[in-house]
């Protein structure tokens, strides 16, 4: 049986995912075959695997450090929010239903039998599981049928380090709260903790470390530095959107209020001279080189939260400026004349006209289509300086279908086309998510916005893919060197 490691952590966005995916790359680095886990995810960034299933991004993330292809088996659950109430549940990477939160948790019980399955499938595989929670393990009005947190720790009996961040304040009354909140019985299974994006001298933190360790009875497992890592994150809860980037080129991402798979736009915060910035107020468009419409979990929504906050207006009058407008996925619907849901597969509202910037009409279908996408530019997109027979890879993620009468540019190896433009090639749209994970085309996009300011164009030496190899291997290596690895080892059984 393989050895198993779980990380919880203090709140979302404390760093369980970040050391989950560090120790995929150290144990991987070691010579060790590493699965990575999580019985349940709540998130809208979401991939597609080989196969066509989906699963949440954060084990993929962590596959990728563990050198392994991405499996639904990683995240047999995913809940993706349509609304403050309700989710579409995905299990084992299918669609199974939409469900208010009330209604989910009686499913909870007939889940756990999935959860294991999907577990013991990876372990028959591999040296070491590494296996994360979801938000706090000591949300004491969840517990009941848990198999996320302490729950799964049990079921998996799995020895469990506590992720605490300082960066937030109140670390120390973190940590002992979320201990002290746990049944006798779960509070044997948490080994230790670690403390998350430290700054400063750790030698005056150290005080507060001894009588931590004296209050809790659980050792300080390491003390982690704050580190600028580029890697994707899970959900919404991110640093990105308020993330400070400089450059003489910017580049606006819509901030939707259901906006999914803001992944898509991690290639462009590695570029130089570059400016990323995530907007929801109409003023914020001022001085952009390019508007981009992100993906979207409930898209006639979004479109009403344009229209109420005047973004659609702003977006029209920047296009008519000469500024152009690119939509993935839920924002290539949003470019198009109108938007039907008769079905009321994501929203109550049956219909809605869109921006109008593309002739496409988009009706959304019962059925979810879920792919890996390979294909080429099949016709220049000159307005943003996308050449033709440049080679596309990515995935779709889409309950909708979209008829266009304009120009098609994509297309696929097995001959669908998946992306339109306007004649200028200024308006553009496509279902295929990753489609910025292509070097070739997010160079031509930024040099052609370059030469529109007059600016040099940048070589193309940058590859992507290259960089988050690099990315892992430096999270990996701040992190080891950060922790008690001799302990941590110890901890798993040798």
């Amino acid at each position: 049986m393989a050895k198993n490691l779980m990380f919880v952590g203090t709140s979302s966005s404390a760093g369980k995912s970040l050391m989950a995916t560090a120790f995929c790359r150290i144990f991987n680095n070691d010579s060790f075959k590493v699965m990575p886990f999580k019985s349940q995810n709540m998130a809208l960034n979401s991939f597609i695997t080989k196969d066509g299933k989906e699963m949440g991004r954060a084990q993929v993330v962590q596959a990728e450090a563990a050198r392994v292809e991405p499996r639904v088996e990683m995240n047999p659950i995913l809940l993706k929010p349509t609304s403050h109430m309700g989710s579409q549940v995905i299990i084992m990477g299918k669609v199974h239903s939409n469900k208010m939160a009330v209604d989910y948790y009686k499913m909870k019980p007939g889940l756990r039998k999935t959860v294991m399955n999907a577990y013991n499938a990876l372990e028959r595989e591999c040296d070491l599981i590494i296996i994360e929670g979801a938000g706090s393990p000591a949300e004491i009005n969840l517990k009941h049928d848990d198999f996320v947190n302490m729950g799964l720790a049990e079921m998996t009996d799995s020895p469990v380090i506590l992720v605490a961040d300082i960066d937030r304040g109140g670390v120390f009354a973190s940590i002992y709260g979320t201990i002290m909140l746990l049944e006798q019985s779960e509070r044997e299974r948490i080994k230790g903790f670690i403390i998350n994006k430290f700054r400063g001298d750790v030698e005056l933190l150290k005080p507060g470390i001894q009588m931590i360790e004296e209050k809790v009875n659980k050792p300080c497992l390491g003390v982690v530095p704050f580190m600028d890592i580029r890697i994707d994150d899970e959900d919404s809860v991110t640093e990105r959107f308020a993330r400070k980037t400089a450059g003489q080129i910017t580049i606006s991402v819509i901030k939707l209020p259901y906006i999914s798979n803001f992944t898509d736009f991690t290639p462009f915060e590695i570029m130089d001279d570059l400016r990323l910035q995530y907007i929801d107020r109409p003023s914020q468009l001022k001085g952009t080189d390019l508007i981009i419409i992100p993906g979207s979990k409930n898209t006639i929504e979004d479109m009403s939260f344009l229209i109420e906050s005047g973004l659609d207006a702003a977006i029209k009058k920047t296009y008519d400026s000469g500024i152009p407008v690119i939509g993935i996925c839920g924002g290539f619907q949003i470019l198009g004349k109108s938007i039907k849901d008769q079905y009321n597969v994501e929203s109550s509202i049956s219909q809605i006209k869109g921006l109008g910037l593309l002739d496409v009409n988009t009706v959304m279908a019962q059925r979810k289509t879920t792919r890996q996408f390979t294909g080429k530019v099949i016709k220049s997109i000159a307005g943003l300086g996308i050449v033709e027979n440049t080679c596309i890879k990515g995935y779709e993620i889409h309950m909708g279908e979209t008829a266009s009468s304009e120009s098609e540019v994509i297309k696929s190896q097995e001959g669908a086309y998946d992306g339109a433009s306007n004649k200028q090639g200024t308006v553009f749209g496509t279902y295929v998510h990753g489609f910025f994970d292509n070097d070739a085309v997010r160079y031509d996009i930024v040099n052609s916005l370059r030469a529109k300011k007059g600016l040099d164009a940048q070589d193309k030496s940058l590859d992507f893919l290259k960089v988050k190899e690099e990315q892992y291997d430096k999270l990996a290596e701040n992190v080891k060197k950060s922790v008690d690895y001799d302990k941590i080892i110890k901890i798993m059984g040798e």
